[in-house]
């Protein structure tokens, strides 16, 4: 499941393949992935570009395509939606000699974020068609009942599994950072910490205690912008582990602002870590969300994949 380009590979900039398959999730962004679609074309086609488009129902039509598009020796992607979008077609793509792009058209938008795309996807099209490859890291999550899958940006359960699971539902019309954290109030007002119990690293170290938040992040932010993990990067062959064992209302109201304004969590007792794998049971069993798709139930492996997939990326100062 692992590609591995070498370092020159990432430094350089590649004659791109003349033949791209564009990818979209019709329901991503409020319909925005759909009203895009004819300008990406115009402005492929007149690069030359030979395009196949592919608009999807659901996530599963659209890793069902990806997968089609890979076995017909697709080798280049663009996925026009957001983080649930792109994890579709990582799923579909990991493995094989491929190289993708990110148009963000979504809701959150995280992993354009780490890749230091502009956010408008006109904007975003244009500077990774003049970018470089870039090998990026993912998260293998290992559910309960055998479920595998990948994700890209942020995961986690409690509060955060709520939250996702709400922005999902009747806040899925809101606008950007305002969508989760709408979300993340209303599931406030009806969670219960529930006792958990982590190792991180294969036991070298345990927390077991009850939790608000766990949460582990390959990207610094997660929730359209909100700094969880600002230390993280995707290529630096570990995650970023986020947990809270308690948040009282007050506590949450004097954070509100700044998370608005800036995507600041100032929580004195956030504890943070780095690991490559992390293991999470809980009793019942929960739900572990990535990328602010529900996964699976725990209990749950997680796990870094070091350098997974090839994006196109801007070009740094040192490139």
């Amino acid at each position: 499941m692992t590609f591995t380009p070498s370092s020159d590979d990432a430094q350089k900039s590649v004659s791109l393949p003349k033949s791209v398959v564009v990818i979209a999730n019709a329901r991503s962004g409020r319909g925005k992935s759909r009203d895009l679609l004819h300008a990406i074309e115009a402005r492929l086609r007149h690069q030359e570009f030979a395009v196949n488009i592919y608009e999807a129902s659901d996530a599963a039509d659209l890793q069902l395509r990806a997968r089609e598009m890979v076995s017909n020796g697709a080798g280049l992607f663009f996925a026009v939606g957001g983080d649930g979008t792109l994890q579709s077609v990582v799923n579909a793509v990991c493995g094989h000699n491929v190289l993708l792009g990110v148009i963000p058209a979504g809701g959150g938008n995280d992993f354009a974020r780490a890749l230091n795309l502009p956010l408008k996807p006109l904007a975003a099209l244009d500077a990774a068609l003049s970018g470089t490859p870039r090998a990026v890291d993912l998260v293998k999550v290992s559910a309960s009942g055998g479920v595998t899958r990948l994700y890209l940006g942020g995961g986690g359960i409690g509060l955060d599994a709520a939250t996702a699971k709400i922005a999902n539902g009747i806040f899925k019309n809101w606008p950007g950072r305002w969508r989760y954290i709408a979300s993340a109030i209303r599931a406030y007002a009806t969670y219960k910490p529930q006792l958990v119990r982590i190792a991180i690293d294969s036991s070298v170290e345990e927390i077991s205690r009850n939790s608000t938040i766990a949460s582990v992040l390959n990207t610094p932010t997660l929730g359209a912008g909100i700094k969880l993990a600002p230390d993280a990067r995707i290529d630096d062959g570990v995650l970023d582990f986020a947990f809270l064992e308690k948040l009282s209302f007050g506590e949450l109201l004097s954070a509100l602002p700044r998370l608005a304004l800036q995507g600041r969590l100032d929580l004195p007792l956030l504890i943070r870590r780095k690991a490559r794998k992390i293991r999470i049971e809980t009793d019942p069993p929960i739900y572990f969300h990535g990328d602010g798709e529900l996964i699976g139930l725990t209990p749950i492996e997680i796990e870094v994949v070091p350098n997974a997939v090839r994006f196109l990326a801007p070009k740094t100062a040192e490139s």
